[in-house]
């Protein structure tokens, strides 16, 4: 299948020369990773990709490599046994099913010397093919440069690509030989640090419940104080029309009984009926009022409790502490696999309480721009 040309790339050295060689960025890290492992023995491990051609450009993406199980020298010369060449073929089938052999990297202290007549001849053995590469690098000055077998020989090639893009195959290799490749976190976070952190949150959980809860005695309380002015305001109506009625009835009382009018006993009975019951009233007002304070309790319930006592905004989410405790949680493995939404600074703040784990992070998975993680993504935490 033909493979598209990378636009995520990063130049590194002069492009100019016949085959372009694209390295993916795992890769990389993988090679950084060998170098660290490295002491006064040389380290190496064999080039897993494929080769591309186009009518006027030949390239060659390294997308995978696996340690070499051994790398001996004799004298000036590398020694690869079976040994060494049957693991390489087994974990090459196990993780790059579909990718090819096209070369080798070697990792050792002290200049990189042109490879020499030895050295030539053990790649042209094992890897005969056109644009084959082999890449040493220096461990203690990280400078390192490609070799490309053109023309019978090794040649130099003076600059080539790092591209970015998903990887799982290389990932998950370099997540299965973490322990073996010696690969240590840059930082550790005690046991110490991670109970202080669950108890701050679990000290702002009972800080939001209590305002919480002064909240809705706060709701209450004014719906009780709300409950009894309309009860007085009503109270106080009914007095006065009470009042009006006992005018009228001392004034029917003065008045002849022939002079009264049949008209004004239903307009008064009315009203002695209505000044006979004070408390329908104000009942019917104290129940659209408890109605009203009820939705307000709830919506006040509702919201956030993002506001601390102090007045300041509190960005912190808060955690049940039986999900902080589950170990089949995201990351609890050291292994963190990368959700909607998420940014080094959320992920080091969900793992470690801050942000201050972003750089290690990146070092750990050889991430040069921390905007480029994608979702599903693989991360090893430090």
């Amino acid at each position: 299948m033909e493979r598209q040309i990378p636009k995520n790339v990063r130049q590194i050295g002069n492009v100019s020369n016949t085959p372009k060689i694209y390295v993916e960025d795992y890769v990389d890290t993988f090679f950084a990773q060998l170098c660290e492992k490295a002491g006064d023995e040389p380290v190496g491990a064999f080039l897993i990709g494929d080769f591309q051609n186009s009518q006027s450009e030949e390239y060659v993406y390294i997308y995978g490599a696996v340690q070499m199980h051994k790398l001996t020298m004799s004298g000036t010369e590398y020694v690869l046994d079976e040994e060494t060449w049957k693991h390489a073929y087994e974990d090459c089938k196990q993780y790059f099913e579909d990718g090819e052999m096209l070369g080798w990297f070697v990792a050792c202290p002290g200049s990189i010397p042109m490879p020499d007549f030895q050295t030539v001849q053990l790649h042209k053995k094992a890897f005969p093919k056109e644009n084959t590469v082999l890449i040493l690098k220096d461990t203690q000055e990280k400078e390192e440069v490609y070799f490309v077998h053109r023309m019978n020989d090794l040649l130099e090639i003076s600059g080539h690509y790092t591209y970015y893009e998903k990887n799982p195959s290389m990932q998950n290799y370099m997540i299965s030989t973490r322990k073996k490749n010696g690969v240590s976190p840059t930082e550790t976070v005690e046991d110490r640090a991670a109970k202080d952190f669950r108890s701050i949150v679990r000290s702002r959980e009972e800080r939001a419940r209590q305002r919480r809860t002064n909240r809705i005695m706060y709701a209450v309380s004014t719906c009780l104080v709300l409950l009894v002015v309309v009860m007085g305001v009503a109270m106080l109506n009914n007095f006065d029309k009470m009042k009006s009625v006992q005018t009228a009835l001392d004034n029917m009382s003065q008045t002849a009984p022939d002079e009264v009018l049949e008209g004004d006993v239903i307009e008064t009975s009315g009203v002695i009926a209505e000044a006979e019951n004070p408390e329908v009233t104000a009942a019917e007002g104290s129940a659209d009022l408890a109605e009203s304070a009820d939705g307000q309790a709830e919506a006040e319930d509702a919201e956030s409790t993002d506001v601390s006592s102090d007045g300041e905004t509190l960005d912190i989410q808060v955690v049940p502490e039986t999900a902080q405790g589950d170990s089949n949680a995201n990351g609890s493995d050291g292994v963190y696999v990368v959700e909607e939404g998420d940014t080094l600074a959320i992920i080091s703040r969900k793992m470690y309480g801050d942000i201050s784990h972003v750089d290690s992070i990146c070092a750990m998975n050889g991430l040069t721009d921390g905007n480029l993680i994608y979702v599903g993504q693989k991360l090893l935490l430090p």
